[in-house]
């Protein structure tokens, strides 16, 4: 891959073979994003689980303090007085049966989130296949499949993100905006670690977190010591 002057002299920056404190690498992170919009700040964890066991499955969501900096669309699926508190909490789409075509037929993916109450899954079944590869299926453990949709809507709206395994056993979450201040960035990052270290599986043995990489958006990776993040 061919790499451009300004990401070589942002990676000149960086050692490939230190493994930095948080403040640190955060400044290295933020003083490498100089592209012309305002860089997501990523973090990308690797973590000793296998995700091919049940019980080594590591699935929910936090509020990060500060926020993600972008503007989260949420379309809720509810009926009568929960699609009511749903419009009124702020969400963007609401509704049911209806949407089900749209999603289908005319391909309308407009949304970030998707949040439903707990007798409409029934309905968003339907659309697990459309919704399931891109993560926008409702799940308990991320708080999106709930009665209590007035919370669900302010947390996502408040910055509330959820972290989950891929394939390699890998965490990909972004904690900010190359526009946040250290501090911010570093509150957020710790909110995520200090979460993912709790929903740690009773079945993993040895190192749970192997390696973390945080980075900006068009930046290089840079590499934390995950000894001191447990």
């Amino acid at each position: 891959m061919k790499r451009s002057k300004r990401y070589k002299e942002s990676a000149a920056a960086v050692s490939r073979t230190n493994l930095y404190e948080v403040s640190e690498g955060i400044a290295l992170v933020k003083k490498s994003a100089s592209a012309k919009f305002d860089e997501t700040v990523e973090a990308h964890i690797r973590t000793g689980c296998d995700g091919r066991h049940a019980d080594q499955q590591i699935r929910g969501a936090v509020v990060l303090p500060h926020g993600t900096g972008r503007q989260v669309r949420v379309l809720v699926f509810a009926k009568n007085a929960k699609a009511d508190e749903a419009v009124a909490a702020g969400a963007e789409f609401v509704g049911a049966e209806e949407l089900v075509p749209k999603i289908q037929k005319e391909g309308w993916l407009d949304f970030d989130v998707v949040v439903a109450t707990p007798d409409m899954m029934g309905v968003v079944g339907r659309l697990g296949r459309i919704l399931g590869p891109k993560g926008l299926m409702p799940n308990p453990k991320a708080g999106t499949v709930t009665m209590d949709v007035t919370k669900a809507v302010k947390d996502i709206k408040a910055g509330k993100i959820e972290y989950r395994l891929d394939k390699t056993n890998i965490i990909h979450v972004p904690i900010g905006k190359a526009s946040f201040t250290e501090e911010q960035l570093t509150d957020n990052f710790q909110t995520l670690i200090d979460a993912i270290n709790k929903a740690r599986p009773s079945a993993v043995k040895g190192q749970f977190l192997r390696s973390v990489t945080i980075t900006s958006t068009m930046g290089p990776g840079v590499k934390l010591n995950p000894m001191k993040l447990v």
